[in-house]
């Protein structure tokens, strides 16, 4: 009789990528496949690959939080354009995070030349 454990992971052929986020203390293991999906997507619309590592965390993280799965939440991003997409994050991390830090996406102002003028240094 074997006395190996049942639940070892051949790590040859497991197919999962552990994520993880230090600022919030986050970790996961998800489908490596699913992952290369998410990842290309937020790539080819963000045009940085740090940034899009960030938002691919951030939606495996709401995929898990939410119950819903992460290509489920990624088919709702097709076809928009990058604010669409921030605003989309936004509204999903407000759900899972503390009602202490809210994020939103705000279009910049752009100041009024005459009243800039009277500011005084």
């Amino acid at each position: 009789m074997s006395t190996g454990s049942v639940n070892y992971i051949n790590y040859n052929t497991d197919q999962s990528v552990r994520i993880f986020d230090k600022f919030y203390k986050y970790e996961a293991n998800v489908p490596a496949a699913e992952y290369d999906i998410v990842l290309s997507f937020f790539k080819q619309q963000m045009g940085d690959a740090r940034v899009a590592g960030n938002f691919t965390v951030s939606l495996f993280q709401v995929a898990e939080q939410t119950g819903i799965p992460a290509l489920t939440l990624l088919d709702g991003f097709q076809g928009s354009n990058l604010m669409t997409i921030n605003l989309n994050m936004a509204y999903y991390l407000n759900k899972i995070r503390s009602r202490a830090t809210l994020l939103g996406v705000n279009a910049q102002t752009v100041p009024n030349y005459y009243a800039a003028r009277t500011v005084l240094q």
